[in-house]
């Protein structure tokens, strides 16, 4: 899938989910902290959306990221610093479990808002160091070691000056 059908089929996405919770357009922007016209320009596919961006729509409409990704696997979004491809989705009964890979800048900080309730996310550091997790509580971690961290709360990742490579899982209960 090119940026341009992502982008679309991320609006379709987007608006669907607004449609079926009952949002207007200036709601959604209101929650999620997004201007009313980017909004509106992410929706019709005519802006491409970051991950800051998408992460901010997730969880305002309470779904998981891969969802507005339209589960297709070997998406990519990126923001500054920042760039992670969907490898897998996994939807159990209790859970819909997210894999990405991340490649990360050396040096550049991520920042993430807080996703919903009993959102867990997991880095397995591939190459390099990753310092992630909780604002006031981050760890660092080298290769082949784990981070895990309830991310119901901003959170964040900075991977040393050399950059790094790591699979992120993202576990989002069911409601």
């Amino acid at each position: 899938m090119d940026t341009a059908e992502l982008a679309r089929a991320i609006g379709e996405r987007v608006r669907a989910a607004r449609a079926e919770r009952g949002l207007t357009l200036g709601a959604l922007a209101r929650s999620s902290g997004i201007g009313k016209g980017s909004l509106s320009e992410i929706e019709h596919g005519s802006r491409n959306p970051n991950l800051s961006t998408l992460y901010a729509l997730a969880g305002a409409l309470a779904i998981p990221l891969a969802a507005l990704l339209a589960e297709t696997a070997g998406a990519e979004i990126a923001a500054d610093g920042i760039r992670a491809r969907l490898l897998d989705v996994e939807e159990g009964p209790d859970a819909v479990v997210e894999v990405y890979r991340l490649d990360l800048e050396g040096g550049v900080e991520h920042r993430s808002g807080a996703h919903g309730p009993g959102v867990v996310e997991r880095v397995l550091v591939l190459r390099g160091r990753v310092t992630a997790g909780r604002d006031g509580a981050r760890r660092t971690a080298g290769e082949g070691e784990l981070l895990t961290w309830v991310s119901d709360v901003p959170h964040g990742y900075r991977a040393d000056d050399a950059g790094a490579v790591a699979v992120l899982t993202v576990t989002t209960p069911r409601a």
